[in-house]
């Protein structure tokens, strides 16, 4: 299953209380759980929810009345869903465990207890995903399987599939090549009637190390037979396969028209990166598979790196951008001359390395991971008479059974180059699944003092994104947006190290970095004759004393700023969970002039509610409802409602991610007061939209 960040958990919650319900949404939110929740109140809108867009997991509260849950099970056994229901209980006895399991419930949990309502809700999410996905997997492998019978009927190379040495498939093509008229002639007949006589002792001793599960030989040049015992000189091409679930080998054979010397010439030319005269990346790839499938059956050991040179883009431009495949083969020979003889490199993009070391723990692949950067770090690339100083990003990952997924071990390599060049490069980062906690604690530790680093320095920036006005006079409004510097110059977005820096306890810290800014900027833009409003993000760390409150008092001092020009905005869901600390500090800040708004509105099971306690000044609308606006009739309903209750109100709405013009036009009928996204104007680090 993926992680719950990049995934919405769509939840159905039965409960005769709202706040209850809410409760554990919002507990489920702070636990980093993306929730979608509905709640209904009827039995007729359970059946609808029930028959409407797939949902994951449905909570069902022990003591509902309106819907018990005898009648939630009975409703979703109806549906014939595979949708499991957890049971919220205030206890739990012999009776109520019995009860559950009777009526089919996947789960009890302490409805109080949100930690194991959390814990309980992950279990039977992954539990969900991971059915969900084999069913998806077994679904595409008939339908591979489907394709794969009819691309081996109708290819025109010989192929065949044998099974402990005997033939148990043939295409058209393998049959005519030996002289038969159909299968049933050639079915359990031996391969080593197929060869010559002078090869036939050779191929005995192939086929028992195949049979002992040893990797086949990728190519074998020999003398075929045919049925009127013609010989011809042929190469077999093996792959390891499966066939009615069972593991046997598919041959392809060809004759050999051509001279064999040349033919090894081109192949090796096939498998070759010109420009570097590395392995190229298809063939890469197929040495991989064989180490990950090594791993997986025999629990060996091995290393795989991903290199690339650092502030690429800036060396070629130094260069010129004619001098790419120089460029490319100095950074080869750099890294082949820190590799042994039986290490497998290869050029694996345009300008990223890969390195296969079979047999390699742990400690081997960080000491050749440290080789390959000690040796770009300690000597300058030599480019026709240019000398160039480069050093080298490397995400590595230690192969062995826990990860054995070609898949997995391409993805962890990856990230673990973009997080060594995100803190500066010139760095190396293992990814050892029998060593993680060691390999994690060394990872936040760079990308804590990276923050600690912004946050002193100036290694923050902001990039601003106009809101449109829909109605009336236009205004001068941005939203502002955190970014932080790379040490190459690419920008680095908060989702990669806020919730490091949550962890570390410097969100305060980046909320007064975010807030001074925003205040020095709007100062800058009244001198200049600018009445900008800007939007900016805090986070309910920021509530809990009054440390940011007298920094924005002193700021506004500092740079003659209007403190209505200051909107800060938090998430409904984190101002619900700390109402009264968000209470304190909004009409704290409402003396000096300054607004607070409410992002993500709508996401909650009652969000108006909310708004009977906390006097927010704007309601921004939560994607989820603009993503999809267009095609989406609930969406655009809702948000009708939401723009109509706001009105009522006396706030104003806007909604984000506007995405086409479609979208602009329901939000103006809707009623809607501003409207951003990329459709409109993207972000940037100048405020320089035309309003009028």
């Amino acid at each position: 299953m993926q992680s719950a960040k990049d995934m919405v958990l769509r939840l159905l919650i039965v409960d005769d209380s709202v706040e209850a319900a809410e409760a554990i949404v919002s507990g489920l939110r702070n636990a980093g759980i993306a929730v979608r929740p509905s709640r209904p109140e009827s039995e007729e809108a359970l059946d609808a929810l029930l028959a409407g867009p797939p949902l994951e997991l449905v909570l069902a509260a022990e003591d509902s009345r309106t819907l018990p849950p005898a009648t939630v099970m009975q409703r979703v056994d109806a549906t014939g869903k595979d949708l499991p229901v957890i049971l919220l209980v205030d206890a739990i006895d012999d009776t109520v465990l019995l009860q559950a399991t009777a009526s089919g419930a996947a789960g009890i949990a302490l409805r109080r207890q949100i930690d194991q309502v959390e814990a309980i809700a992950r279990k039977e999410w992954t539990a969900l995903e991971s059915r969900r996905a084999l069913r998806k997997l077994e679904s595409q492998v008939r339908e591979t399987e489907r394709r794969c019978d009819a691309l081996i009927d109708s290819s025109r190379d010989p192929i065949a599939y044998v099974h402990e040495g005997m033939h148990i498939r043939a295409n058209s093509a393998y049959l005519e090549m030996f002289g038969f008229d159909s299968f049933e002639d050639i079915e359990g007949m031996s391969l080593l009637d197929m060869v010559a006589p002078q090869h036939v002792d050779d191929f005995k001793q192939l086929l028992k190390r195949l049979g002992k599960g040893e990797a086949p030989p990728p190519r074998l040049e020999m003398e075929a037979r045919t049925l009127e015992g013609e010989s011809f000189p042929a190469v077999m091409e093996f792959t390891a396969a499966t066939y009615e679930g069972e593991a046997c080998q598919q041959v392809i054979l060809r004759r050999q028209e051509f001279d064999p010397e040349l033919a090894r010439e081109v192949e090796e030319l096939r498998q070759r990166d010109q420009a570097t005269g590395l392995l190229n990346r298809p063939t890469f790839l197929r040495q991989l598979e064989d180490t990950v499938t090594d791993a997986a059956r025999n629990a060996s050991h091995h290393a795989l790196l991903l290199v690339e040179p650092d502030h690429y883009a800036k060396l070629l431009q130094d260069l010129g951008l004619d001098a790419a495949d120089k460029l490319i083969a100095a950074c080869a020979r750099r890294l082949q001359s820190a590799l042994g003889p039986d290490d497998v490199v290869a050029r694996f993009g345009e300008h990223q390395f890969a390195v296969l070391r079979a047999g390699s723990d742990y400690h081997g692949t960080v000491a050749l991971a440290e080789a390959v950067r000690a040796a770009f770090a300690a000597a300058v690339l030599d480019v026709d008479d240019r000398s160039l100083n480069a050093t080298a990003s490397i995400g590595g990952v230690q192969i062995g059974q826990k990860i054995a997924s070609v898949t997995a071990v391409l993805g962890k390599a990856h990230e673990g180059v973009q997080s060594a060049a995100g803190v500066g490069g010139n760095r190396v980062e293992i990814f050892d699944p029998g060593a993680v906690d060691r390999a994690e604690e060394e990872r936040v530790e760079a990308w804590v003092n990276r923050i600690r680093d912004a946050i002193d320095g100036e290694g923050f920036v902001m990039h601003y994104q106009p809101l449109i006005s829909l109605h009336g006079e236009p205004v001068e409004m941005y939203d502002a947006y955190l970014r932080m510097r790379g040490e190459g110059g690419e920008l680095v977005q908060p989702l990669t190290f806020l919730q490091i820096a949550e962890e570390h306890g410097l969100l305060w810290e980046i909320d007064r970095w975010v807030v001074g800014r925003a205040i020095a900027d709007i100062g800058e833009r009244l001198r200049s004759g600018h009445r900008t409003t800007l939007l900016v993000r805090i986070n309910e760390v920021s509530l809990q004393d009054d440390s940011l409150l007298q920094h924005i008092r002193e700021q506004l001092a500092k740079h003659g700023a209007e403190g209505q020009l200051l909107v800060l905005q938090l998430p409904e869901s984190k101002v619900f969970t700390h109402l009264k600390a968000a209470q304190a500090f909004q009409q704290r800040v409402a003396e000096l002039g300054v607004r607070v708004g409410l992002e993500q509105f709508g996401s909650g099971l009652n969000s108006f509610q909310l708004l009977s306690h906390f006097n927010a000044d704007m309601l921004k609308l939560d994607r989820e409802f603009t993503e999809e606006l267009a095609g989406s009739a609930e969406h655009q309903e809702r948000v009708r409602e939401i723009a109509a209750k706001a009105r009522e109100m006396g706030k104003q709405t806007i909604a984000n991610f506007v995405q086409d013009a479609g979208s602009m036009t329901i939000l103006f009928g809707a009623g809607i007061d501003y409207a951003q996204g990329h459709f409109l104007a993207q972000a940037g680090p100048q405020m320089d939209y035309d309003f009028n």
